[in-house]
């Protein structure tokens, strides 16, 4: 049945959530913010995770457990792992962790197409991006300093662990390209890539006609 759920870091987080304790969907948005995972699964918004409980629901994944019903608040579906749930995150989770998979953040689509800008505006988009990465990396020092004095198990961090090296890297980078541009370093021409693109053409062109 893993199969016939498209897996995704939502449809993972929401099967263990609730391998730690049946919860209707606000629960479970909670929970995750809780536990600071909406730092790395979207959960933004409420009817992405209807969609995939819907998802996981109707391929077995997880079951109704009941229905709860109060004065104060409409009625509330709790919904609980199935064996198959348990079995399905776990065949997720080692894909996840084993294989590397193509992906399409916008960052580097970004930089596939920065030539439609000079060079100064592009130094200086870098150095506003390395300014936001700045704060954020004070932020997540912070947070992993608070984690370290309660006492939480490092396994419990490992996902802020590697968002801090990523984050550095990402931040070294970015002020390396921008102190190149600036400083002339990183240089190109329009005419210059014309011409390299026109010869690689002609190279592909020739390689399909042999």
């Amino acid at each position: 049945m893993a199969n016939v759920v498209g897996r995704s870091p939502l449809a993972l987080t929401v099967l263990g959530v609730l391998e730690y304790r049946p919860a209707h969907p606000y629960r479970i948005q909670q929970v995750i913010r809780e536990w600071g995972k909406d730092r790395v699964v979207n959960v933004g918004q409420r009817a992405s995770l209807y969609r995939v409980i819907e998802r996981l629901l109707a391929a077995g994944l997880i079951r109704v457990r009941e229905t709860q019903r109060d004065q104060q608040y409409p009625e509330r579906t709790v919904y609980e792992v199935t064996d198959a749930g348990r079995q399905a995150s776990r065949q997720w989770l080692l894909e996840m962790l084993r294989t590397p998979r193509q992906e399409f953040p916008e960052f580097p689509a970004a930089l596939s197409n920065l030539l439609l800008l000079p060079p100064a505006e592009i130094a200086d988009a870098l150095t506003e991006r390395a300014r936001a990465l700045t704060v954020e990396l004070a932020e997540l020092d912070a947070e992993l300093a608070a984690e370290a004095a309660s006492g939480l198990p490092r396994v419990a961090v490992l996902e802020d662990e590697y968002r801090r090296v990523v984050i550095k890297a990402e931040l070294d980078w970015a002020t390396a390209v921008a102190a190149d541009l600036r400083e002339g370093r990183l240089t190109w021409s329009l005419e210059g890539l014309s011409v390299l693109a026109d010869a690689m053409a002609a190279d592909t062109s020739a390689g399909r006609g042999a």
